[in-house]
């Protein structure tokens, strides 16, 4: 499970959140990908969606309430996507697991940030 904070309360970040983390979920959905699900133009596809959502939260502050559901509907494309054989169950629960986390428009800047992460790491494994 992905923690974003070592306290929220304090909003300390997890520590190891951007590497050691964010390394062992770019290994554990390369190594289940198999030959068609997981590759790297579909994460990316994700990524850049998270990006959008997060400039587009960064533009206008006060739009937060908008901006949300549209940050929620990322696990509904995760499901979609698996369903269609194009993404595995461990990238939906990536994706769960961050989203669930983002509740104010500093968490989705978190989410992006280990999001970029997981893409680096993501390339060490291999060409898929």
């Amino acid at each position: 499970m992905i923690i974003f904070y070592k306290d929220k309360e304090k909003r300390i970040l997890n520590p190891v959140l951007f590497s050691e983390i964010a390394m062992d979920w770019a290994e554990k959905i390369h190594d289940r990908g198999g030959k068609n699900a997981n590759k790297r133009s579909q994460l990316r596809k994700f990524f850049d969606e998270v990006i959008r959502l997060n400039s587009l939260s960064k533009s206008n502050p006060g739009n937060w309430d908008n901006i949300l559901p549209y940050v929620n509907m990322l696990i509904a494309k995760a499901a979609y996507a698996q369903g269609r054989g194009k993404v595995t169950q461990e990238f939906v629960d990536l994706i769960k697991g961050c989203i669930d986390q983002v509740h104010k428009d500093r968490d989705l800047d978190i989410f992006a940030n280990f999001f970029e992460a997981f893409i680096g790491f993501y390339r060490k494994y291999g060409e898929n």
